[in-house]
């Protein structure tokens, strides 16, 4: 039991986040506990299905101390040895890791210090780091309760594999990362696909004799900070892109497993009876899907131009497949014989538990670089936290050294206020910094 123990800092979550600032917090000497919910690698375990890698190439996994260091920098690591990646990171340099711990409610007493109620028993700390992640609760919209009662639908942090699901066809409802990758592990199983496309956009997998994550990257695109652009809520709320590392990695084009056979529609609108109504926007999507592609192209193209680079020519891409003016809207489930839905429509963030007034009037924590107005209080792992790379192994690292940075500042003020004034240092967490 944790009861009535006190630590200057709390680290909630035991993910890539909480444990990149678990390694900066012990490098600077600052005692502090990590609380994870389940296990080390939870997320990976339970919420990814058996096919799944990751988009990246392995040589963007750079957790702080612990960069990849297996044979493959330029594959992308799948499900499993992403777990062992984090476990091999622990056991690198074993942080004060207790697994088994969930957090249950997080609040501010009138002395300055954090309460956090907990399955194992109150504990307090001087400052807390939230590391929890922003994908909390599946998200799937209440049409689905409007659908046949047999349907299977699970949501795609529920999706395994083809053999999950019963016999029949099958509606993707999303084309965000894990929408498109999904809907291709059922095509290639031979199962009929129908997907509903969103307006998430794509990006190819490689681009004049390189993967367009290294032109990117010498670009200096994932160091770009997101005050260098002019509306920081409209980049904190992008879609990521889709793309696929699977075999060896490869562009994910809809219009192509369009014209091998999966069925496509624009986002799915209503539900009445056993009818399925999808707006009109499919073209369009596909269009803006494809012009964001071709656009990053642009701008490798025009940095090589400028460097000089000798780099092979390639032609551009040419839509394989449009959809017709009178392309199908509505889609009976019976007669199509689909007999499962996948919900690939993302997550909803849940910090209920956290009752300090930090959020913004949509539950986004309001912060900079992950440091809120609370002080003492931050946050680690959120997408575009700062950059592009924020809630990834790429440079999750760099947000938690930059938060650690801050605990430290905060402790040594807090220490050199105490012996000024007779204050206990136990009151870090209300003195202010920068």
């Amino acid at each position: 039991m944790l009861t009535g123990t006190h630590y200057p800092v709390v680290v909630v979550g035991g993910g890539q986040a909480g444990l990149s600032v678990s390694y900066c917090l012990r490098r600077r000497g600052i005692a502090h506990v990590v609380l994870e919910a389940n296990r080390v690698g939870h997320e990976w375990r339970t919420r990814r299905w058996d096919s799944f890698c990751l988009v990246t190439p392995n040589w963007q996994c750079r957790l702080p101390g612990f960069a990849y260091r297996g044979p493959d920098p330029d594959g992308f690591m799948v499900r499993d040895e992403i777990v062992r990646y984090l476990e091999d990171y622990v056991s690198f340099f074993q942080p004060p890791l207790v697994e088994g711990v969930r957090v249950e409610r997080l609040r501010r007493s009138a002395t300055g210090l954090f309460e956090l109620s907990t399955s194992a028993g109150a504990v307090t700390a001087d400052q807390v780091v939230v590391a929890t992640g922003p994908y909390h609760s599946p998200s799937v919209p209440r049409m689905a309760e409007r659908l046949c009662g047999d349907l299977v639908q699970p949501h795609s942090c529920q999706y395994r594999s083809p053999d999950q699901l019963p016999d029949g066809a099958v509606l993707v409802v999303g084309t965000g990362q894990s929408g498109c990758q999904i809907a291709e592990d059922l095509h290639l199983a031979g199962r009929q696909v129908h997907l509903a496309v969103g307006g998430a956009p794509r990006v190819a997998r490689f681009y004049r004799g390189r993967d367009c994550v290294a032109w990117l990257d010498a670009m200096g695109h994932y160091g770009k900070g997101v005050d260098e652009f002019p509306d920081v809520d409209a980049v904190r709320m992008r879609v990521n892109h889709y793309v696929t590392g699977r075999d060896g990695g490869r562009d994910i084009d809809l219009r192509a497993f369009a014209k091998d056979g999966m069925r496509l529609y624009g986002r799915l609108a209503a539900v009445h009876g056993s009818t399925l109504e999808f707006g009109g926007d499919l073209a369009a999507n596909l269009d803006h899907a494809d012009a964001v592609a071709e656009g990053i192209k642009d701008s490798i193209d025009a940095y090589i131009a400028e460097r000089g680079i000798d780099a092979p020519v390639e032609p551009r891409y040419v839509p394989v497949w449009e959809p017709d003016a009178d392309h199908p809207r509505t889609v009976d489930v019976r007669a199509a014989g689909i007999t499962s839905v996948v919900w690939s429509t993302g997550f909803a963030r849940d910090h209920r538990w956290i009752e300090v007034p930090v959020f913004d009037g949509r539950g986004y924590p309001m912060h900079w670089r992950g440091v809120t107005n609370c002080p003492g209080l931050y946050f680690l792992g959120l997408p575009w936290q700062y950059s592009w790379g924020s809630g990834r192994f790429e440079a999750v690292g760099r947000d938690a050294e930059f938060l650690a940075d801050h605990i430290d500042a905060s402790r040594r003020l807090a220490d050199v206020c105490g012996a000024l004034t007779g204050a206990p240092t136990t009151l870090a967490a209300a003195l202010p910094v920068g």
